[in-house]
C-alpha cells in the first residue's frame, strides 16, 4: 500500500489510496486508511479510468472494508485507486428533475434526461421518524382494489406490505396500485416513488410502459435495479427512493406512496454481503441485524406533526417456498402495520388479484375509515364479510368430508356466498378501478345472499339503509 495521494475534488482535498489489501466478492479491503468513517462514500477508479461508487462497511484500526455497488470485476489489486470522499452516499433531488423520470438503482438517469443538479445533497441513509414527532395516520388512500379498500384499507403514513409467492401476480398488482392510487381530495398533491430491486428487463420495461400508457408516469419516479445489476447495488436503491420520497413529502408537502419490490432480493443481497464479511449467520443464513436493517427502511414511513406531507409504504416480498414464517416476512410483519397476503389457491382459480383476506390485515384500517373518510357502514360491512367468508371456508371443509348434500340449507347459502365473494368481490380486471362506494355497494349485494338473522355484525339501521333486496343484484352476484 502506497501512502495516500492528496487530490482536489469539488468539495476540497480528497485522500486517494493506491492498491488493495484484498478483493473478496463485492468487497474491497484497503489498509493504512486514516480518518475514514462508517457509511462514507467511496470512488474506485478502474484501470480504464472509469469510476465506480462504493461505501465503507466497516473500519477496524487502519483497515477499511468497502462494498462496491457496480461490482469488483476487472479491478486490479495492485493498481486500483480508492478515494474517500468524506461524506456518506448523497443525492441532490428536486421536484422538477424527479417526477416523470426513470433512474437506475443508484439514481443515474435511464431516460436520457439530466442528472440531478438542483437542491442540496441529502444523506440517503436517512433516519427513522422520531416517534414523538409522528402524527397518527388517519386518512384513506383509495387503490381501486376492493380486497384492499374494503377489507384491508391503506392509510396515509402506513406501511402495509404485500406477501406474495414466486410466480404470483404481485408485479401486476404493484403496477395497478401505482396506476390507480389516489386521494379522495383531488386538490392535494400526490406522487408515487417506485423502487424495483433485482427485476428482469422485461418486468422493468413492463412497469415503464404501464405507467407511460396510463398517463401516470408524470407523477411517478422509478428507480430500477435490474437482475443483472450487481446484487450489492440493491442495498442502496430503496434508500435513494426513500430519500426522494422524504423530500417530496416533508419539503414539498406532497403525499407520497412508495412501492418497494422485491424486498426478498434486497435481503438476499444483504446476506451475500454479510457472508463476504465473514459475519456469523443467524436464521437461514441471514445476518443477525436483518430486523434492524429492515426497520431502518420501513420506519421512514409516516407523517410529521405540523407538516402537510406523508410517506406511505407498500413493500412487496416473495416468500421462499410460500412460507410466511420465513425470516423475511416474519420480521417484516413485526415492523409493519399489517400485511396483504397473496394466495396460490386463489390464483389457480384464475382470481386476480389473488388476495386471501383471512390472513391479511391492516392494523390502521379502523382509523382511516368511517364518516368523513369513507362511509359510516364501512367497518361493520367489512367485519360481516370477514365473518361470513371465514364461516363459508369452514363449511367448505365440512362439506368435503360429509358431502354437500348433507349440510343444511343455510350452509349451502354460505357456499353460494363464498363463490360470489371470490368471483365478484376479490376478482377484478387489472384495469378495473372501483371507487370505495362501488366496493361497499358490492359488499352489500353479497351479504344479501345470506338470511338477515345471520348478519350479526350489521346494525338493523344499516341493513335498512344499505341492504339489497333478494332477487335483484344479489342473484347477479352469483351469476
Amino acid at each position: 500500500m502506497k501512502n495516500p495521494d492528496h487530490i482536489t475534488g469539488p468539495a476540497g482535498p480528497i485522500l486517494e489510496y493506491i492498491g488493495l489489501e484484498r478483493i473478496n466478492g463485492p468487497l474491497l479491503v484497503v489498509q493504512g486508511v486514516k480518518g475514514a468513517g462508517f457509511d462514507e462514500q467511496v470512488e474506485i477508479v478502474t484501470p480504464d479510468d472509469k469510476v465506480r461508487l462504493g461505501r465503507v462497511l466497516s473500519i477496524s484500526e487502519d483497515v477499511a472494508v468497502i462494498e462496491v455497488f457496480e461490482g469488483t470485476t476487472g479491478l486490479n489489486q495492485l493498481t486500483a485507486r480508492v478515494r474517500f470522499l468524506g461524506h456518506p452516499f448523497e443525492i441532490a433531488v428536486s421536484r422538477e428533475e424527479l417526477l416523470g423520470r426513470v433512474f437506475d438503482g443508484l439514481g443515474t438517469p435511464l431516460d436520457g434526461g439530466p442528472t440531478f443538479s438542483e437542491g442540496s445533497p441529502r444523506d440517503v441513509n436517512g433516519l427513522p421518524i422520531n416517534p414523538v414527532a409522528r402524527a397518527y395516520p388517519e386518512e384513506f388512500i383509495q387503490t381501486g382494489i376492493s380486497a384492499i379498500d374494503g377489507m384491508n384499507t391503506l392509510v396515509r403514513g402506513q406501511k402495509l406490505p404485500i406477501f406474495s409467492g414466486s410466480g404470483l401476480s404481485h408485479n401486476d398488482l404493484a403496477a395497478q396500485i401505482v396506476r390507480q392510487a389516489r386521494l379522495l381530495a383531488d386538490d392535494e398533491g400526490f406522487a408515487v416513488i417506485f423502487a424495483a430491486m433485482g427485476v428482469r428487463h422485461d418486468e422493468a420495461e413492463g412497469f415503464r410502459q404501464s405507467f407511460e400508457e396510463s398517463g401516470v408516469l408524470k407523477n411517478v419516479a422509478m428507480f430500477l435495479n435490474l437482475a443483472d445489476d450487481p446484487a450489492v447495488e440493491r442495498l442502496i436503491t430503496p434508500r435513494i427512493a426513500l430519500t426522494a420520497a422524504e423530500y417530496l413529502a416533508f419539503e414539498q408537502g406532497m403525499h407520497v406512496l412508495v412501492i418497494l419490490t422485491d424486498m426478498t432480493n434486497y435481503c438476499e443481497a444483504l446476506r451475500e454481503v454479510a457472508t463476504s464479511k465473514g459475519e456469523i449467520p443467524s436464521r437461514k443464513g441471514y445476518p443477525g441485524y436483518l430486523y434492524s436493517d429492515l426497520a431502518s427502511l420501513y420506519e421512514r414511513a409516516g407523517r410529521l406533526q405540523n407538516r402537510p406531507g406523508s410517506v406511505t409504504q407498500i413493500p412487496i416480498l416473495t416468500m421462499p417456498d410460500d412460507d410466511i414464517t420465513h425470516p423475511i416476512p416474519d420480521l417484516t410483519g413485526y415492523i409493519t402495520e399489517g400485511q396483504i397476503v397473496l394466495d396460490r389457491t386463489l390464483a389457480r382459480k384464475a382470481i386476480y388479484p389473488p388476495i386471501n383476506v383471512l390472513p391479511s390485515l391492516s392494523r390502521l384500517m379502523s382509523d382511516g375509515i368511517g364518516p368523513g373518510r369513507t362511509r359510516e357502514d364501512h367497518q361493520n360491512i367489512a367485519n360481516q364479510l370477514y365473518a361470513a367468508y371465514a364461516k363459508a371456508r369452514q363449511i367448505e371443509r365440512l362439506a368435503s368430508i360429509i358431502g354437500e348434500e348433507d349440510i343444511s340449507a343455510t350452509d349451502k347459502l354460505y357456499l353460494s356466498f363464498a363463490k360470489a365473494f371470490e368471483q365478484q368481490f376479490l376478482k377484478q380486471n387489472d384495469d378495473e378501478n372501483r371507487t370505495i362506494n362501488e366496493t361497499l355497494d358490492l359488499a352489500w349485494q353479497l351479504v344479501a345472499l345470506l338470511p338477515e338473522h345471520e348478519l350479526t355484525r350489521l346494525k338493523p339501521k344499516e341493513i335498512k339503509t344499505y341492504g339489497t333486496k333478494k332477487g335483484s343484484a344479489s342473484e347477479d352476484a352469483i351469476d
